[in-house]
């Protein structure tokens, strides 16, 4: 058991609508317990009517720090202190850091995917990853593998006629103009350039929803010719456990994961933001709670045990 909640208690949270089946939660408290850090971590419903009032309420009653989803992370941003540089280029924030009643912006989720590829053996620094979408998330792995990781190349392929295709070509033309990583944008449905593309990268990642919900059973890559072994592949998708993209990647005979690691990696981020204390949990700790008290419980559950077991 972790320390008693009192009146000396700091107060974490997450902003987000809907919230109610966030794993942060459980996540966090978890890891207070478990460092014996005398925190706790609770969710709040919030969405752009109520964002100012929830921004003035971390000052108001001392909020240490808060995690932001959706639809909280672009209308979090005229409401902090400072941002982060990587956080500002990728335009979106996933964490608050409070300090003296400052807000501080940053964005973890490109951590946690590139941080998946590195526990995964991976190097990055120097070498090529093929990114397959590049909205919030996607967005997120390019700059922060550009600014962070010193990727040395990067193809990011999103589809031409889409409403997202000048935001890449903004994301594309920062990565070239303000560091050292050559970066690409390709048209999704080239699927020979797709190919060329893939064949000389040392990674693969995925952050379209190709793969999940009405799309389930399908990946933007079309067979497992595209795959070679020396390719790591990785899909922010977790539910399915294992996607369409992932199945071939396992024919191919790729080293590949899910949305799992990531989602718990960019938590672990959040976490020594706040506390300064490294995460004392893994990805294993998740296996813990054996019996799901919701549908995302379930998608969780059953993304880990995909994961431990290969299939």
């Amino acid at each position: 058991m972790g320390i008693p909640i009192s009146g000396y208690t700091d107060l974490y949270c997450v902003f987000g609508d809907p919230v109610q089946h966030s794993f942060s939660p459980r996540l966090h408290n978890k890891a207070f317990d478990k460092a014996n850090i005398d925190g706790v971590y609770v969710a709040f419903t919030v969405n752009e009517k109520t964002i100012e009032a929830a921004m003035n309420a971390v000052r108001v009653l001392g909020i240490r720090g808060c995690s932001v989803t959706m639809p909280n992370k672009l209308a979090c941003i005229p409401y902090l202190d400072e941002i982060d540089p990587t956080a500002e280029m990728i335009g979106s924030v996933n964490t608050l850091v409070v300090n003296d009643g400052k807000i501080k912006g940053y964005n973890t989720d490109g951590y946690g995917f590139l941080h998946t590829f590195e526990e995964m053996g991976v190097q990055i620094a120097g070498n090529k990853l093929v990114l397959l979408g590049l909205g919030g998330a996607g967005s997120s792995v390019a700059l922060t593998a550009a600014m962070e990781y010193d990727l040395g190349e990067i193809s990011v392929f999103n589809r031409a006629n889409g409403k997202s295709w000048p935001h890449a070509q903004e994301v594309v033309k920062m990565i070239n103009e303000r560091t050292s990583c050559k970066a690409k944008l390709c048209d999704l449905n080239d699927k020979d350039l797709l190919k060329a593309e893939m064949a000389d990268a040392q990674m693969l990642g995925n952050t379209t929803n190709v793969g999940m919900g009405d799309l389930e059973g399908q990946s933007v890559v079309p067979d497992v010719s595209f795959f070679h072994k020396g390719l790591a592949v990785q899909d922010a998708i977790y539910s399915p456990a294992k996607s369409r993209l992932l199945e071939l990647a396992d024919e191919a005979g790729c080293q590949y994961t899910n949305g799992l690691s990531m989602l718990f990696y960019q938590g672990a981020k959040q976490f020594k933001l706040w506390t300064g204390v490294d995460m004392p949990l893994t990805v294993d700790d998740l296996e813990i709670d054996k019996k799901p008290r919701n549908k995302e419980d379930e998608k969780i559950l059953g993304a880990y045990c995909k994961v431990k077991t290969g299939q």
